[in-house]
């Protein structure tokens, strides 16, 4: 009885649904339900946009995201080949320059008559009174006290006044005990050329009857001073030119100031003549004593006198 019931609820609640169904089928193709679907439409249109947008938006920025990261990781790769690339390209332009000055050492090799053993600095004493600088070679390559020094150019750098076997020492003709008797290209007139405090260059003693001009060229005189002694520079070796020059007509001499042919506080690499001896004539060896002025085993030093206080003319 109670089946009976069920079913036939069920049967009457399916005969309802099936006559709405079909009202609501007959009604949607009447004109009003047709414009009830189409204002439905328009209204549900601005959501169904912003919906569609919002996911591409949300699609946009994850994929900029993901490019975002991958630009940074090319920016970095990048950044770090453009470090490299610049410490490669240092690496060159230093290597282009020591060939350039280690070619200009050769030529000047070439150029000259004299045995001579290239050498690069590898200390500088430099200060007010004293200019020095330290090489890499000494007796082991054949360098011995006194041996005449030249950078590029052939300009003239100074002289050995310590060695050992494998370092030199050098007094540069900037520093105030160097005294070279330099000579001038054009007139043929002599001085002393002395170095002056701070490094600058001075030609004195010039007789006042001498023409000295501006830019004129000076050279080493390489002037035998008499019984044997010869000049401890080689003849032509180029010292600088002559930037000003200091007359008085009261005195018999004139004083010149030089402009180095070389930088001389900023030598890399120099010359040594190795088969040039000037100076005194060597003492004949006495029987089982060594020659004066040969070094001893491991360094030998040539004194020079204290430093001059006195202040540049």
């Amino acid at each position: 009885m109670f089946a009976t019931r069920a079913s036939r609820r069920r049967g009457i609640l399916y005969a309802v649904l099936l006559a709405t169904g079909l009202f609501l089928l007959a009604l949607s193709s009447t004109p009003p339900m047709r414009e009830l679907q189409v204002a439905l439409g328009n209204l549900l249109t601005p959501a169904e946009s912003a919906l569609s947008g919002a996911t591409r938006t949300v699609g946009s920025l994850v994929g900029a995201l993901a490019e975002i990261d991958q630009l940074q990781a090319q920016n970095r790769a990048l950044q770090q080949q453009n470090q490299q690339l610049a410490v490669e390209n240092r690496q060159l332009q230093e290597i282009k320059v020591q060939n350039d000055q280690l070619s200009r050492l050769l030529g000047v090799q070439g150029s000259l008559d004299y045995h001579t053993v290239a050498a690069t600095v590898v200390s500088r004493e430099v200060s007010q009174y004293t200019r020095v600088i330290t090489i890499d070679a000494g007796t082991n390559r054949g360098i011995e006290l006194n041996d005449v020094v030249v950078a590029d150019g052939g300009a003239l750098v100074g002289s050995v006044t310590t060695v050992g076997s494998d370092f030199s020492r050098i007094l540069l003709i900037s520093d105030t005990r160097s005294t070279v008797i330099g000579l001038i290209e054009s007139s043929r007139a002599t001085g002393e050329v002395i170095g002056q405090l701070g490094g600058a260059l001075v030609m004195e003693n010039i007789p006042a009857t001498e023409r000295v001009n501006l830019n004129d060229t000076v050279v080493t005189a390489g002037i035998d001073l008499g019984n044997g002694i010869r000049s401890p520079f080689p003849k032509g070796l180029l010292i600088g030119s002559i930037v000003d020059v200091q007359r008085d007509p009261n005195a018999v001499v004139q004083t010149a100031f030089i402009n180095p042919a070389s930088n001389l506080d900023k030598l890399e690499y120099v010359l040594v003549i190795t088969d040039y001896h000037g100076g005194l004539p060597p003492v004949p060896a006495a029987s089982g004593a060594p020659a004066a002025g040969s070094p001893g085993p491991s360094s030998t030093s040539l004194p020079l006198p204290a430093p001059s206080l006195a202040p540049a003319p």
